[in-house]
């Protein structure tokens, strides 16, 4: 039992997700290994989402944990509305034992709103700025 604490402990403390900005994010993706994750429900992603991102809805994300384990080793990017998703995101993939786990600090709103960065509109053939 106090071996599962102490593992417990050190999980929690070594294997936490970071924050980044959607900046940094950006700088992460253009580095080419990064994979974004967008845990927005299906009827959001409709309204835009970053390009290329994989969605994968909070609710189902334990069960799709092994369409995602080949991304174990990259940089893992996380959106979702405001942050708030994301972050619960973050802790599953980092307990699943995901290396390199980022919460984008103020999800959506952030990246369209505050940043102005390009989005993908599902039926449309440019993004949007």
């Amino acid at each position: 039992m106090t071996y599962l604490l102490i593992q417990e402990f050190f999980d929690t403390a070594f294997k936490k997700f970071k924050y980044i900005s959607p900046l940094l994010a950006v700088a992460k993706m253009n580095d080419g290994e990064a994979v974004v994750i967008d845990v927005r429900e299906p009827n959001e992603i409709t309204q835009g989402h970053i390009e290329n991102a994989i969605n994968t809805p909070l609710s189902k994300l334990p069960e799709h944990l092994s369409k995602l384990a080949p991304h174990k080793g990259k940089p893992v990017l996380i959106a979702c509305q405001t942050g708030a998703r994301a972050a619960s995101a973050g802790k599953i993939l980092a307990k699943a034992g995901f290396e390199q786990v980022f919460v984008i600090t103020g999800g959506m709103q952030s990246w369209e709103g505050d940043y102005k960065l390009p989005i993908k509109i599902p039926g449309r053939n440019k993004a949007a700025a």
